[in-house]
């Protein structure tokens, strides 16, 4: 029975590696398809590279498929599918703004001409790389278990080191530079960030979930346990006043909340979370200037266009909506829209208002649904894991990547203040893109293990052993029991007359119940 189950369970395993591979052709001939949309409208030809480019993105994302079958036979077949398709996507916006950027800057001479594509598909491959190395490497993810408060050590010293920028890029300080390179240190952070949470609270959860006094009627957590939560809020604020990076932030102390709320299971931390998460925020936003002029661009985006206004408010917010507007339901098609006018930020956060120019509502509920679906897949991993650590990894790397989704595409479309942050997947950043494939690596490795449990049964327990019978009282003092006679069957009752009625004996009778023992003597 075991070896049949065992056996139905691979085959169960195989065959969701067979639906990855027909997903992963479907993702790459998707991307082909929009290359070459997008050239025909730009050039009424077909784009010079199609071939090459489409069988480099094959050959990817069949080597990365081999690694998953090899390595992680149990893993979901979605995971990997998803995040190819959404890195193809993302090289299809950004060759085909190059294009546009290009034709419109080329006069001007700037920087902006310059194009993106092909240093963001250098990155894809060092990416995907090394989320292959990891997938081999790593034998199970209880290995980053061991190494928890380095990975903390390690994530502290990257967030603080934009601070020791000379310069700002954009506002504000997250980039650092080396060897002429710069790197964005806190898409690693919330990746290190997230296994650091993970370790801690499983080995914390059972003094943060203890009750304290009620407030409101609300309990809240015990003074002394609240300590943790209060050192990661006051890490976030310092991030944000220091380098004025609101989307960090964000991100940083609310994938904190949601783990806690995980592992405690109590609604009170969310509430105590959120009340210092905006109550810090309003008062950065109030004394920083430009995290003031991000929130008075988001509740006044049109203010730009008037005679006298707040030099802090740019004309991206703005211009951001009139591109979202302008492609109603579906869109004026890849390649036919104007999202280049969006300045310098439409290829990296603000490629969103491409999708919802030219792809119009129907394309961004698609893009939205695939991002969605992705999460989905990492809460379901966190489900079908059995083990704490595991548990509350996958439900942290989700809850940074729907953060910063939320952030991203709520700045963009005017629901939040801009942050500043990537579009995972899409915008051009090497450093996004790594810390990403990186996400997606672990959560492969997640769900393998979750599968494992699932479709591969455990060795049975030996049968047991029938219980012995509980020994008498005869059996204790080492003699054999007499042996009990069945219970009699009551009789029918006899008249009693006065001829045969017997006398009445004056001995008193045993009030012994007689169950087919010998009669005792003592009676008489």
């Amino acid at each position: 029975m075991h070896s049949t189950a065992r056996g139905e369970g691979r085959r169960l395993a195989a065959r969701h590696r067979t639906i990855e591979l027909g997903l992963l052709v479907f993702a790459v001939v998707v991307c082909l398809a929009g290359h070459v949309e997008a050239g025909l409208a730009l050039t009424g030809s077909l784009p010079p590279g199609l071939l090459v480019h489409g069988l480099s993105l094959g050959a990817l994302a069949g080597v990365a498929h081999l690694a998953v079958r090899r390595f992680a036979p149990y893993a979901d077949p979605l995971i990997l599918p998803l995040g190819v398709f959404l890195t193809g996507f993302g090289l299809v916006l950004l060759d085909r703004l190059d294009f546009s950027y290009k034709a419109a800057h080329s006069a001007k001479g700037d920087y902006q001409k310059l194009p993106a594509a092909p240093s963001q598909l250098m990155w894809v491959f060092i990416s995907v790389a090394a989320a292959i190395a990891l997938i081999v490497l790593v034998k199970h993810h209880r290995f980053f278990q061991r190494y928890v408060y380095l990975l903390m050590a390690g994530a502290l010293i990257l967030l603080a080191a934009p601070v020791a920028s000379p310069s700002d890029s954009f506002g504000a300080k997250r980039w650092i530079r080396l060897f002429g390179l710069s790197f964005e240190p806190d898409e690693f952070v919330k990746v290190a960030i997230t296994i650091f949470f993970a370790g801690y609270l499983m080995a914390s959860r059972d003094a943060l979930a203890l009750a304290g006094r009620k407030v409101w009627g609300m309990t809240l957590p015990r003074g002394r346990h609240a300590g943790p939560v209060l050192a990661i809020w006051v890490v976030s604020l310092l991030v944000l006043i220091f380098e004025r990076d609101l989307g960090t932030s964000l991100i940083f102390f609310g994938v904190f909340i949601v783990m806690l709320y995980v592992a405690t299971e109590r609604t009170s931390w969310v509430v105590l979370g959120l009340l210092m998460a905006v109550g810090g925020a309003a008062v950065v936003g109030t004394v920083e200037p430009h995290v003031h002029g991000r929130v008075e661009a988001w509740l006044h985006p049109l203010d730009y266009y008037k005679p006298v206004h707040d030099k802090a408010i740019s004309e991206q917010p703005a211009e951001a909506l009139f591109s979202l507007g302008t492609g109603h339901l579906t869109g004026t098609g890849l390649g036919s829209g104007r999202p280049w006018l969006i300045g310098f930020a439409g290829r990296s956060d603000f490629i969103f208002t491409t999708i919802g120019e030219e792809l119009g509502l129907a394309g961004v509920t698609a893009v939205l649904l695939v991002y969605v679906l992705l999460i989905q897949r990492g809460l379901r991993t966190a489900v079908g894991l059995t083990d704490p650590f595991g548990k509350l990894l996958a439900t942290g790397l989700s809850a940074a990547l729907a953060l910063q989704i939320f952030v991203v595409v709520g700045g963009v479309s005017g629901l939040v203040p801009l942050t500043g942050k990537a579009l995972p997947f899409l915008a051009a950043g090497g450093s996004s893109l790594l810390a990403n494939w990186l996400m997606v690596a672990l959560l492969i490795k997640l769900s393998d293990s979750s599968g494992r449990t699932a479709l591969e049964p455990a060795q049975p327990s030996p049968e047991p052993l029938p219980a012995r019978a509980r020994p008498t009282g005869s059996d204790r003092a080492g003699t054999d029991p007499a042996p009990r006679s069945p219970a009699p069957t009551p009789a029918a009752p006899i008249p009693v007359t006065p001829q045969s009625a017997a006398p009445q004996s004056s001995a008193p009778q045993s009030s012994a119940p007689q169950y087919g023992y010998p009669p005792n003597p003592a009676a008489g």
